[in-house]
């Protein structure tokens, strides 16, 4: 017999014997949302075989089953346990698809995972972390440790901007055009409705979108799929907000098929942890949906989120070392209350229509239309009024923040070293006040204009006020048992109106709207077309533009499902278009301000695969790796906004590589995953504005720093693993170990006044490029690049739990100065280096600060009693507990730019432009009372 007529014979056999393989196979889902369950544990009683289901609530047993009767058990935690009788034949397939799980509603492990986040959710100093605002009780213990225990920590997943994540509400991106970053103060006060999310981590495939390389979470507000009943909520917390109240009601879907949730929340307290941190939010959502026939659905969802707090400031370390770290520089006492002079409101307002057609069985259209309207303030003093003399500006008010640098001790131990009775005086002062004097304005202006002058000192806003349409339509078909197809088209057109706003003239009645530091009279003109304006309360003036943005994205997918092998590859297009639109001709540009300028053009393409082997039911292995380009944001894209239509120089999209590989592990005791990832981003811009020392020489001005072209590198490894030791203690540990760092040496550009000065410093029209600043190996200011956890869970039969974790944090970095790292640190006025350089010192100047590792203990605990069909649940957790002192992020003041300044101003025993830097809070509590019905 030749070898042909054996391996065909062979490839019969096998194929028979394939054919008479016997298995039992199905899916999971949630009895109320029906969406698919992960991790739910599958397992033949009285056997050893034991499975867990996938992203898709699928599993699948396929070696050694057993004949006869048996009984199917499914169970998670959460979840009320079901069993399932079967018969199971020789050769036989059994498919128990769509099994759905009711949630155990006397268990309160939910009240973790939707409290602790919601005060961090506006918090400007860690806006930029990608994983606060994930609700979701579906997380593994990685990403549950992520949001609920590094959050406080500035922590960044894989040291990446949260503009890296996909958020969506019904299949509608809510990242922001302007920075990429979800605004999740749209929905504060609403975690009641929110929470019900499907989270896809990386490059793991999304039913809804590309995603991003972090992954995409999609916020399932339907009301046809909340769950029924109600719920009052009260909470107190020394964090953010003092006190909130939440009420909830979710109908479910009625026997005329109509179904609606309704919620409604209040936060308020006068102060947070930070001195003079006002919080006051309310929030209003409604979702109604009416099922037209078994094919057709519709679903109308209206969230509004007004919020005002007060910010808090970053401060040096002499600040800190005299105040402690709950001072916030911000606020002062006016007529016997705290004022905050930087307040953020956020007021955007969405409603969104969504149409949910079943074409079959298998196939489902979604296609949803969303508005959002409103605005976004963040107010602040100005003190740079002044009064026409003789044609030429005359004026100004002295700096009114209160740790000003030459208010402080060491700007009268650096400049009059022989008389330290300046420098008592002013810590004094600092220590006994070290607030804002609200008074000392009100008497300026007010005695300025008695003379018949103007404002010296006035309160503003800069707003933004956003207008966005968006339509987009999502298909998932399953083409057969092993093959599901995505794709979807989306439409996003934002037209942004950016401009100042007066809000008090605290004591007068006009402000002359220019620039006090131009030295023409015509380019200190705000608005050419408004020479010399006198402004009043709620008067537009500083500068007024609009931004215009187009966004039309399409992305295919096919996903590929087999008990061994699950396969994907997605793609992506992108087009995107942006203009500006200058409503004044600023005077130091008047023949690049007003009007349109030109539209800009970029195109964005995405391509991601990857592979999960499945070993066993326990054991997995996964990798995806992708490529994309993207558009810069709008933030990054113009030089300065505000007064001209100048563009970042080279500007191009954006280059990401990335890849990762787990090995997944999953029994019912323990349930483990080990990650490595890379990524390599490309060709990425950044915008800063600040006060520099030492521009061209010994030059002060106020510039905005083009940080262009960055490439940057993020390697490591994710460890999570959780064990079930006993029916009620489960213990657990989390490593996040990455290293983020500069590849390259960026080219560094300054945009400042078209004025003498700057003529005088090198600046043609405003404009300098300053070559490269050298990054490269430097680490990026991303939180801390390790991060570890070890903790348990005790939780009782009685309905109590309790848990403990300890949380370490290293290697978290300063965020440097590009400037101070460029040719201007080196060179002197006249581009000679400086004749005194010593290279040693000068690496050891540039040397980047590590903060000090530390440790933070936060315990937790609850306790739900159940009367009658009703329960009462309350939730405590202590932050901190130990009232650890530690910084987690900060950065270098751009004002030491060069050599000299730097190292005379490092030669002091206390720097006057030391850095700036943020603080942890110390120990603080959150207490939760829940009613639910």
């Amino acid at each position: 017999m030749d070898k042909i007529t054996l391996i065909l014979l062979f490839a019969i056999f096998s194929f028979f014997g394939f054919s008479q393989q016997t298995i039992i196979k199905g899916s999971v889902k949630d009895a109320v949302s029906l969406q698919p369950i992960l991790n739910v544990t599958i397992e033949l009683e009285g056997t050893e075989l034991v499975v867990l289901s996938d992203v898709q609530g699928e599993f699948s047993f396929n070696t050694n089953v057993p004949l006869g009767e048996q009984i199917l058990k499914i169970s998670k935690t959460g979840y009320n346990i079901k069993r399932f009788p079967i018969i199971v034949n020789k050769g036989q397939t059994i498919d128990i698809s769509d099994m759905t799980l009711e949630r155990d509603l006397s268990q309160s492990q939910d009240l973790f995972t939707i409290t602790l986040s919601d005060d961090e959710l506006d918090n400007d100093a860690i806006g930029a972390d990608n994983i606060t605002g994930l609700l979701s009780s579906s997380l593994d213990v990685f990403q549950r440790t992520a949001a609920f225990e590094f959050s406080q920590s500035f922590f960044r997943l894989r040291g990446l901007d949260s503009e890296n994540g996909s958020v969506l509400i019904n299949g509608i991106p809510m990242n922001k055009l302007f920075n990429g970053r979800p605004q999740w103060s749209n929905w504060g006060g609403l975690n009641d409705v929110m929470r019900n999310q499907e989270l896809t981590t990386g490059l793991a495939p999304s039913d809804y979108n590309f995603g991003g390389i972090l992954g995409t979470t999609n916020i399932n507000v339907r009301a046809s799929q909340a769950r029924q009943g109600g719920r009052l909520t009260y909470s107190s917390s020394n964090r953010s907000y003092s006190n909130r109240l939440m009420a909830t009601y979710a109908s479910g879907l009625l026997k005329n098929n109509w179904a609606y949730t309704l919620s409604l929340g209040r936060r308020w307290g006068n102060e947070g942890y930070q001195e003079g941190t006002l919080y006051d939010a309310n929030s209003i959502f409604i979702s109604v949906e009416k099922k037209l026939n078994d094919k057709h659905s519709l679903n109308f969802t209206g969230i509004y989120a007004p919020n005002r707090r007060g910010k808090s400031s970053p401060n040096t370390q002499e600040v800190f070392d005299i105040k402690g770290i709950r001072y916030n520089e911000y606020w002062g006492w006016q007529d016997g209350e705290q004022r905050n002079s930087r307040i953020k409101e956020v007021e955007e307002p969405i409603v969104m229509l969504n149409h949910y057609w079943d074409i079959s069985s298998k196939t489902r259209l979604n296609t949803n239309v969303a508005y959002q309207f409103g605005k976004l303030g963040n107010s602040r003093l100005d003190n740079n009024g002044t009064d026409l003399v003789n044609g030429v500006p005359e004026g100004g008010g002295a700096n009114p923040s209160p740790s000003y640098y030459q208010k402080l001790p060491s700007y009268f131990e650096r400049n009059f070293p022989d008389d330290l009775q300046f420098a008592y005086l002013a810590l004094q002062e600092f220590q006994n006040n070290g607030q804002i004097d609200w008074n000392s304005l009100y008497e300026a202006n007010i005695s300025n204009a008695q003379t018949g002058g103007n404002a010296r000192y006035a309160l503003y806003e800069d707003r933004v006020d956003d207008t966005q349409f968006t339509f987009n339509s999502v298909l998932n078909s399953e083409l057969n048992d092993n093959v599901f197809l995505n794709a979807g088209a989306s439409l996003q057109r934002l037209k942004s109106e950016n401009f100042a706003e007066v809000l008090d003239l605290l004591g007068a009645s006009t402000y002359l709207d220019i620039d006090q530091f131009a030295e023409d009279v015509n380019e200190a003109q705000n608005d050419l077309q408004n020479p010399n304006r006198l402004v009043g309360v709620g008067d537009t003036f500083k500068y007024n533009y609009n931004l215009f943005a187009n966004v039309i994205n399409g992305f295919a997918q096919a996903q590929f499902r087999y008990n061994k092998l699950d396969v994907f590859l997605s793609g992506s297009l992108t087009s995107t278009q942006y203009q500006r639109e200058g409503l004044y001709q600023n005077g130091a540009f008047p023949d690049n301000s007003l009007g349109k300028g030109e539209t800009l053009n970029f195109l964005g393409f995405g391509l991601k695969g990857g592979v999960t082997y499945k070993i066993s039911g326990k054991h997995l292995l996964n990798v995806n790796s992708g490529y994309l380009t993207k558009a810069p944001s709008l933030r990054n894209t113009y030089s300065n906004s505000r007064e001209n239509h100048n563009v970042v120089p080279n500007i191009t999209e954006e280059k990401i590589l990335s890849a990762d590989a787990s090995y997944i592990f999953r029994s019912p005791i323990i349930k483990a995953k080990l990650t490595g990832y890379y990524t390599k981003i490309q060709d990425a811009n950044e915008i800063s504005f600040f006060f520099a020392d030492g521009i061209g020489g010994d030059n002060v001005a106020f510039i905005q720093e083009i940080l262009q072209g960055i490439d940057k590198q993020h390697i490591g490894t994710e460890l999570g693993i959780e064990a079930q030791v006993t029916p009620t203690i489960k213990l657990k540990g989390v490593a996040s170990v990455g290293q983020f760092t500069y590849a390259n040496n960026p080219n560094l550009y300054l945009t400042t006044e078209a004025d003498d000065e700057s003529i005088a410093a090198g600046f043609v029209d405003g404009f300098k490029d300053f070559g490269q600043a050298n990054l490269k190996n430097y680490k990026i200011a991303a939180g801390p690049h390790r991060a570890y956890s070890v903790g348990f869970e005790y939780r009782d039969p009685d309905f109590w739990w309790f848990g403990a974790t300890v949380n370490f944090f290293t290697n978290t970095y300063i965020d440097v100065s590009p400037l101070t790292r460029s040719s201007n640190f080196t060179t002197d006025f006249d581009g000679n280096v400086f004749n005194d350089y010593d290279e040693a010192l000068a690496r050891e100047l540039l040397r980047q600060e590590r903060f000090d590792d530390y440790m933070v203990v936060n315990l937790v605990g609850g306790k739900s009693w159940k009367i009658g069909s009703k329960y009462i649940s309350v939730f405590a957790s202590i932050n901190n507990l130990l009232d650890e002192v530690f910084k987690t992020g900060g950065f270098e003041q751009g004002r030491n730019a060069n050599y000299r300044e730097l190292r005379n101003d490092k030669a002091l025993d206390t720097p006057v432009f030391g850095p700036k830097y943020w603080y942890g809070r110390g120990a603080t509590y959150f207490l939760n009372v829940n009613y639910r019905f």
